[in-house]
Order: C-alpha cells, then structure tokens, then sequence
C-alpha cells in the first residue's frame, strides 16, 4: 500500500533550539517512520517579517538543515530541499490566489493576531496577509495528504482545504484536502520561564557545547521559595523540572519528590540535569560536527532533495495546467 504523505516545513532563522525539538523536529523524525516526507526549508517565508536581512538566509538554511540531519531527519528516505528552490510554489501560489477572497484572508486568526503583536495592523504587506495562500502551494504541489502543524496553524490548513476544494470543483480533482496533524506537547520554557524564543535569548541550543549548557543551566529559573536545600520544592513553576521531565524521564518522579521534600538542592538538581542534557546531546554534536567539517555533503543532500522535490512539482502543475487547459 502506498503511504500517505505530509509535508513539513520551517522558516530558517539559523540554529535550532530545544524548543524547536520538542515542538516539531522530534514528531517529524517519528512520522518520516510512517509517512512519505517532504521537509522544507521555508525561505520565502522569511520574507514576510524580515524582509531586511535577507543576506543571512542562505547560512541560516544551511543550519536548519545540519541542525535536522543531526538529529535524525534522513534524506535518502525524505527529501530536504530549499522551497525557493522549487519555482512551482511561486506559480500555484499566483493561481490559487485568484481562489480566494480578501476578507477571507483577513478573518484568518493567526494573521490578525500576528499583526497585533507585531503592531502591523495599518502596515502588513500584501505577501504577509496572503503567507496561508503560499503555504497552500507548498502543501498541494506535493499532494500531501496531511501537515503536522501546532494548533495556531489549523486555520491555515483550513485554508488550503478550501482553496483544494475550490480549485477542484472549478478544474476537476487534483489535489487532496489535507488534515492537519496536531502536534501535542507541553511547550518548553526558556531559561527565565517564558517560552523558549531566540528573540529573548532564553534558548539552549541543540548545538550548544557542553560547557554553553552549564553555563546556561546555572541561571535557569529555579523555584524562588526554595532558598536553603531543607526548604520545601515546588517544582510544578520550575523550569529545571520541566528540563528534566522531557530529557530524563526516567528519574524525574524521584527527582520531584526529593525536591519537594527538602532532600535536593537546586544547585545539585542543575547538576544533575546538566549531566543528563549533555548525555542527550552528546550524539547529536558528534554528528553535526561531521556536517560541518564536510559542507559539500550538506550542498548534496540538499541537490539531491531539490531535485526530488522539483520533480514532483513539475508533475503537479502539469496536472493543474492540463486540467485549466492552459497547457
């Protein structure tokens, strides 16, 4: 039986950190196990909130995608390509936003709070307001029949499943109506207890050396109350728990309990993790330092993966303008 297949895309903004592992990276590995993948670098994405640095794109893309390798993306199973890349985005996007309307755009949620906090409500670009209709072209180029997407996004997948229906009643059945594929997790905190953001440099990086952890690890928010290690925990508001949690399961309850009872120390908890979390990385420094040492691989895989993916998406609007007539 043929396998369903999803797309999974990311905007580079360089290194990733924990945060993007538990958000996204993580589920990607486990679903290219039982999926057909496609995984994107987003660059013209970029373009819709930083449109003044777009010098930094190219080596920022380069270290998503060491960053992904790393961690166990494999690109002979699942193509990793540059979506610019990939000329096709650019054509369906200019067909499917004659699909769709103005104020429906607009009453997309996600946008509007986008514009709120970024203050672009009498500013937003055109490409801004209408990024939901280039990801319906990255998603339908390559017919997926699923995006794993955080809940924010559903309104976007809503989207493409619109444009998908409006397209095939007016040409005839092309694309899928993809489903989103939520990706359930508890969202990790920075080191201060915000979410984890490059913005407010509270990030651990998967890159990050052994001694940048520790170093890191010492300033993370700990439970303010618990002044002398005697003093009763409360781990549930601490971010070293959270930490410990995710990366060291194993102990974690035992951990909890010993806190709470006046039994362990901050320091000594930070110590700990700081040990585990090396653990964790360990492997996956090993194996981006031989990217780095080796960029030519880097620029293969990725040769390799816009290839694929461009032959797909030619085969696609080959469809779309045989079913248009405008072959």
């Amino acid at each position: 039986m043929t396998r369903k297949r999803i797309l999974s895309g990311m905007r580079p903004t360089g290194r990733l950190h924990l945060g993007n592992y538990v958000g996204a990276l993580e589920n990607w590995i486990r679903l290219q196990n039982e999926y057909d993948s496609f995984h994107m670098v987003a660059d013209w994405h970029m373009l819709t909130t930083d449109l003044e640095h777009t010098a930094r794109i190219a080596e920022n893309s380069r270290q998503v995608v060491m960053d992904w390798l790393a961690a166990g993306l494999d690109p002979v199973r699942s193509p990793l390509f540059v979506q610019s890349h990939v000329k096709e985005h650019a054509e369906l996007n200019l067909i499917f936003g004659m699909l769709v309307t103005v104020p429906r755009l607009q009453r997309n949620p996600t946008v509007k709070e986008q514009a709120r906090d970024l203050g672009l409500e009498e500013s937003m670009v055109f490409g801004h307001l209408g990024y939901p209709v280039l990801q319906a072209a990255d998603i339908l180029i390559y017919k997926a029949d699923a995006v794993p997407v955080g809940e924010d996004q559903v309104p976007h997948v809503e989207i493409t499943r619109e444009i998908a229906r409006r397209f095939n009643a007016l040409y005839g059945t092309v694309f899928p109506e993809p489903e989103a594929l939520l990706t359930r997790f508890a969202r990790l905190p920075g080191l201060e207890g915000k979410k984890m953001s490059k913005s407010l440099d509270n990030s651990i990086y998967l890159s990050d050396t052994a001694a940048d952890l520790e170093s890191k690890l010492r300033q993370a928010y700990t439970d303010p109350q618990k002044i002398r290690v005697s003093d009763p925990g409360h781990p549930e508001g601490c971010v070293v728990m959270a930490y410990h949690r995710k990366f060291h399961p194993q102990d974690a309850d035992t951990v909890e309990a010993e806190c709470r009872g006046g039994r362990l120390g901050c320091v000594a908890h930070k110590k700990s993790l700081t040990a585990a979390l090396n653990a964790f990385l360990d492997p996956f420094r090993e194996k981006r330092a031989r990217y780095e040492a080796d960029p030519g691989l880097v620029d293969d895989i990725l040769a390799d993966g816009d290839r694929r993916a461009r032959e797909a998406a030619q085969a696609t609007m080959a469809e779309v303008r045989e079913a248009m007539h405008m072959g």
